[in-house]
């Protein structure tokens, strides 16, 4: 029984867990945003040129973006929350090393570092999923998920407020002490994870996923300051092909890869990535586009005149709604699931930039339409970890969610990039100074309309989740929800004295080399042996992964097709059903007997 955890992560989790990990979230979130408020005054900060300045945003994004998918990995194989320690560990020592600099470089160093942190929400994702039971799953992931959003959301307005009224760096000891907290409450609060995945560290997979990344987001992130047909843009856009590739076919052949592709080519992954990609454009063009409007001077005729803290509270909204999302998500994904609520949260989102592009004409308004987006991006971030961890193995889920965070950042960049340039494009000149024009706010946000009526064809072709899952995020208790899964599977009976899916011939024992999974003796309350017992595993997502019959003298066994959690269900005639939880974590197989109840059910 060493191997296996009955019903212990449930119990392990307290009823701070989820705040804790979702507070880290949004600490590092926060590290995204931080600089927005002052960015414009960055070249005078530094003493440098406008566009060496963009690289203290550049470095963060690119940082962030390699190290979402390797952290995930490393959580698998070492575990979740020493890897989300470290990764705060990391984004602390990078905002001191920011906060004690005025010079470029160490500047760009110390925000690249701070980038590194954004592994923690894929980490702290997993971490839910090894640890609650399934009807705390759905809003938990849906809190983790959104904290992207909220971070981003409520570092403007504390941002603004702490650059206007004191000295620039004081935001980065800011940063460095919300660290220091989520790292104090992560070790005294969040338990580790049972779960690894086999295997080692695929060490080139990394080196050549982070030198592709770079080689692709970089021309993104510059390629309005370098010029989109330029030989250095075009020639970076080759070579990440070429990389990326190459990265790709020797990923195929590694036994343990970084990023398992096939898993990733699965039609779930590959279509929730890639809407993923359409919801960061359009997360990130309210972003861009609400600030700019709302401080540019009201004598352009269109600008609304308000200042750096006041913008940010307008948008604050935006965060805010994404938080409060989380339970209206999780009630909304146990009744439909959450590909409908996917595809719910962009039809609000294109709502959101619909009408937002009739309300630009007072602070109130923009504040109607954060809250619009908030509610429809919190939906839509918050359907994401769900559909990823439905289609993937308990092993995989730190690097699955790491690479779907990762699908976010690149729409994040894209809109940045997309954005930047349009606004750029349509700005009137004024006195040399660029200015942003009304013109150029709303076909951002047709772009961002554009983006999510793509996001919804791509959901829209989403396989739709069965009445299984539905039942058991809606079931009141983890017992519940073994007992309606096990019901199911047993409902359906087998032809008599068969062996049945995922078994092994029955009487007697395989050996540790023959079996990785369950087995063990049906017996009785009193430990009489069962014979003929129908034994089914049914893994976490309600579905049936094997079952077989138990010998004369009670005996079964049943392979895993992977670790992670499932319910052994068993019944036979002249005895109550049973539901039992358990932990598959290690090659070698797990004892376990059930004891069917005394009480007598028809046949």
């Amino acid at each position: 029984m060493s191997d296996t955890t009955t019903d212990e992560p449930a119990r392990k989790a307290s009823g701070t867990t989820v705040p804790v990990l979702a507070f880290a979230g949004i600490v590092v979130a926060v590290m995204q945003t931080l600089l927005v408020p002052v960015f414009k005054d960055l070249p005078r900060l530094l003493d440098t040129t406008p566009g060496n300045a963009t690289w203290v945003m550049t470095s963060t994004l690119l940082s962030g973006a390699v190290a979402t998918p390797i952290m995930g990995r490393l959580g698998d194989l070492f575990g979740k929350r020493r890897m989300l320690v470290v990764s705060l560990s990391v984004m602390v020592v990078g905002a001191l090393v920011s906060a004690f600099t005025d010079a470029l470089l160490p500047m760009i160093v110390g925000r690249t570092l701070q980038g590194f942190a954004m592994g923690a929400i894929p980490l702290g994702i997993g971490l839910m999923r090894d640890m609650l039971p399934r009807e705390r799953l759905g809003s938990a992931m849906a809190l983790m998920s959104s904290s992207i959003g909220v971070g981003g959301g409520l570092a403007l307005p504390a941002a603004a407020l702490v650059a206007q009224h004191t000295d620039w760096h004081a935001l980065f000891y800011g940063a460095a002490g919300l660290g220091v907290l989520a790292i104090a409450l992560t070790l005294a609060v969040v338990p580790e994870s049972p779960l690894r995945a086999k295997g080692s560290f695929d060490s080139p997979g990394a080196l050549g996923l982070a030198a592709g990344l770079v080689l692709f987001l970089l021309p993104i992130t510059k390629g309005g300051d370098w010029g989109w047909s330029s030989p250095t843009t075009l020639g970076l856009f080759g070579a990440a092909v070429v990389v990326l590739l190459l990265w790709g076919l020797m990923e195929l052949r590694v036994a343990a890869p970084l990023v398992d592709l096939r898993t990733t080519a699965r039609r779930e992954v590959l279509l929730t990535n890639l809407a993923s990609i359409m919801v960061g454009v359009a997360f990130y063009v309210v972003s861009l586009v609400l600030p700019q409007l709302l401080q540019l001077p009201s004598e352009t005729g269109y600008g609304l005149g308000q200042s750096m803290v006041v913008a940010g509270l307008c948008v604050a909204p935006l965060g805010l709604t994404m938080m409060f999302t989380a339970p209206v998500y999780a009630r909304l994904s146990a009744r439909y699931g959450p590909r409908t609520t996917l595809l719910l949260g962009l039809l609000i989102i294109a709502i959101g930039y619909g009408g937002g592009l009739g309300l630009m004409s007072a602070a109130w308004q923009t504040v109607v339409t954060s809250v619009l987006l908030g509610a429809g991006i919190g939906l839509a971030y918050s359907s994401l970890p769900a559909l990823i961890i439905g289609a993937v193995p308990a092993s995989e889920t730190g690097a699955a969610n790491g690479l779907n965070t990762l699908m976010r950042s690149i729409g994040t960049s894209v809109s940045s990039a997309v954005i930047g340039m349009v606004l750029a494009s349509t700005a009137d000149d004024v006195g040399g100074v660029a200015v942003p024009t009304m013109q150029g706010f709303r076909v951002s946000f047709l772009i961002a309309t554009g983006a999510v009526a793509v996001g919804l064809a791509l959901a829209f072709f989403l396989p739709r989740h069965r009445p299984a899952t539905t039942t058991q995020l809606r079931a009141s208790s983890e017992e519940d929800a073994n007992l309606a899964r096990a019901e199911r599977a047993l409902s359906g009976g087998s032809p008599s004295g068969t062996e049945l899916s995922g078994g092994f011939p029955s009487g007697g024992f395989p050996s540790d080399a023959e079996l990785s999974g369950f087995r063990g003796r049906v017996l009785t309350a009193d430990g009489v042996p069962v014979a003929r017992a129908k034994v089914t595993l049914i893994d976490r997502h309600g579905r049936q992964a094997g079952a077989t019959l138990s010998a004369g003298d009670g005996s079964y066994a049943l392979a895993v097709p992977a670790e992670g959690p499932y319910v052994l269900a068993a019944r036979a005639t002249g005895h109550g059903p049973l539901a039992h939880s358990a932990t598959h974590t290690g090659d070698r197989p797990v004892d376990l007997d059930l004891s069917l109840p005394g009480e007598t059910v028809s046949a």
